[in-house]
């Protein structure tokens, strides 16, 4: 398998030079209308022959040569230079780019359908791949970045709802999944000399139809979870409450006052609302 090739080109100042030189040569012969005329033709024709090849090469770019069909070389070099003109030269940025996808919609491994994107900041690493290897190589990295994708949100579940015993999720371990999404990404876009700087999930949801019935069993269980806790403290509380009372012989009650002085202060440690006193005027039995 063939891979990228540096060369180093001649400095395009000297053949600016010798152009100009040339030129000036070949206007003193015509205007002068010397016996050897033909002197200042072919002086001129060289010249804009070399012309042709000067190119400017911005930093972080690279121009592949290829001549008449064959692979010369890549330069990547910035500067000023020049090749034989009868190269063909392929310009190919060798800065880093961003692609995000469109939001996707996949069934996850329960089969709920969710909408899920992703960034991929990547770059050109081997220009020959990029340039002979795929066609129209970003056009290649927005499809194999998207397939990746799709495929990672096929094998994991959105969240533990529903598989319990899952380690993974697509919510809750994001660190592993953009790691695994950014290995699977590198591995499809090696053939065309990618480089996949990072790779992460940019948005993550569940697809609108089942969106709401989602977002009311998310709220159920922060409900539940919030209650329980809230009783776990409010029966702390009451056992405080009877040993104080017990410690400092304050008041005897018997299991039945027991149990009704339990049930008034679980009602007002849990309620939700703010409890209403009512004051008792008779004796304690009463």
């Amino acid at each position: 398998m063939k891979t990228e090739k540096t060369i180093k080109p001649f400095s395009g100042y000297s053949i600016l030079l010798l152009s100009m030189l040339l030129l000036i040569f070949s206007i003193a012969n015509f205007k002068l209308q010397w016996i050897h005329i033909g002197y200042g033709i072919l002086g001129a024709i060289i010249a804009f022959f070399l012309l042709a090849g000067l190119m400017a090469i911005q930093p972080n770019s690279a121009r592949v040569l290829t001549l008449f069909g064959d692979y010369v070389g890549t330069i990547k070099e910035s500067g000023f230079f020049w090749a034989n003109p009868f190269f063909l030269k392929k310009n190919i940025s060798l800065r880093a780019h961003n692609l995000e996808t469109t939001q996707l919609k996949v069934n996850d491994k329960q089969g709920n359908p969710i909408m899920i994107a992703a960034v991929v900041v990547w770059k050109v690493r081997d220009t020959f791949r990029a340039a002979f290897d795929v066609e129209k190589y970003q056009e290649f990295v927005t499809i194999q970045s998207e397939s990746a994708l799709r495929k990672m949100a096929m094998a994991y579940s959105y969240d533990n709802f529903e598989d319990e015993t899952a380690e993974i999720t697509l919510r809750s371990s994001s660190t592993e999944i953009n790691e695994m999404l950014e290995n699977e990404i590198s591995e499809r876009l090696d053939l065309a000399g990618i480089e996949v700087i990072e790779g992460r999930i940019s948005h993550l949801a569940y697809s609108q139809e089942i969106a709401s019935a989602m977002l009311q069993r998310q709220q159920a269980s922060a409900v539940v979870a919030a209650r329980s806790k809230i009783v776990e403290g409010a029966v702390g509380m009451v056992e405080m409450a009877l040993e104080a009372l017990n410690k400092k012989d304050i008041i005897h009650l018997d299991e039945e006052r027991k149990a009704a002085m339990v049930s008034n202060l679980l009602v007002v440690l849990c309620s939700d609302k703010a409890a209403s006193p009512v004051v008792n005027a008779g004796t304690l039995h009463h």
